[in-house]
């Protein structure tokens, strides 16, 4: 048997990638694993900020594509880059373990967030973190900045810029960590949802392959990134707005907390909500109505108006 593996062509999904063939030949040594990379629109439009590009799929809808035309297996994303809502005939085969959540900064001389100078400089490609920045510190200057992990630290060395924001497991990842000056407090930066782990996408119902990654589900991290997305998918949200998420599982319930801003960081509403693991999806649309009504809809309603 073989199984076609789909992934995007960078560094860091390539790691992921193999990370997740190694593990499944280690279970299935008779099987065969071809990794076939594809091309996605996320990757081909880098001159503009993510958030005037839309949001949809940037980085899975030609994954998806093969997947339905039966020209890959499985295809494997970062979680954070899999729409909440997807092609009816595609489903989440498993929810990989989960790295370190949190955002990392990148400074000149191992400088902390708190500790930059009036005004510096910061760079990100991301409205969640810039909202969550400005809102810790107004007085930032936040650039966009798009590409994959080596070409973005390529970019930092060659520029003026005080710091700049990037994913703490990504970083891992790539063996970089010695460039993270300041692992960020999930108290100034909730992370994105789904951030730090792996989502696998399958053809529904195909039970040799649901077979096949039962081994690598981790059950306790997708209740967790469940109430994450559930949260999102009710808050219609994606890369063109500004809201963050962390869910956290016990033995019996599921933690979840939320952010929305706006997209100048002056108005920011967060709170947090606990729940039974079972019930992880009502969590999300729990905490998502509590953040609309306590005003984080009028930033929604605001945003969505003004990307039209």
């Amino acid at each position: 048997m073989t199984v076609k593996i789909g992934t995007r062509g960078s560094q860091l999904a390539m790691w992921q990638t193999k990370w997740v063939r190694k593990k499944l030949l280690s279970n299935f040594p008779d099987i065969r694993m071809e990794i076939i990379v594809i091309k996605t629109t996320g990757d081909k439009i880098l001159d503009s900020p993510l958030s005037r590009i839309g949001d949809k799929g940037l980085f899975t809808r030609e994954l998806d594509i093969a997947l339905l035309k039966g020209e890959i297996d499985l295809a494997v994303h970062s979680m954070k880059d899999i729409p909440t809502i997807f092609d009816p005939g595609l489903a989440i085969g498993a929810v990989t373990e989960r790295w370190d959540p949190r955002d990392a900064l990148i400074s000149r001389r191992g400088i902390k967030l708190s500790e930059l100078p009036q005004g510096a400089i910061i760079a990100t490609g991301s409205l969640r973190r810039k909202a969550q920045l400005l809102h810790f510190r107004p007085d930032l200057k936040i650039v966009d900045i798009r590409g994959n992990v080596p070409t973005r630290l390529e970019k930092f060395d060659k520029s003026d810029w005080d710091g700049m924001i990037l994913a703490t497991a990504g970083l891992h990842r790539l063996d970089l960590e010695k460039r993270i000056s300041e692992i960020v407090s999930s108290d100034i930066l909730l992370p994105a949802v789904g951030q730090g782990c792996f989502g696998i996408l399958i053809r529904k119902n195909d039970e040799k392959i649901i077979n096949i990654l039962k081994s690598l589900d981790q059950p306790e991290i997708a209740d967790a990134v469940d109430a994450e997305r559930s949260m999102l998918r009710k808050l219609e949200g994606g890369c063109q707005v500004p809201i963050g998420a962390l869910g956290e599982c016990t033995d019996k319930h599921v933690h979840l907390q939320g952010c929305i801003a706006s997209l100048d960081g002056q108005r920011f509403f967060r709170d947090k909500i606990t729940f039974p693991r079972e019930k992880a999806l009502e969590a999300g649309i729990a905490l998502a109505d509590r953040l609309t009504d306590a005003g984080g809809g009028e930033i929604l309603e605001e945003i969505r108006k003004s990307i039209k």
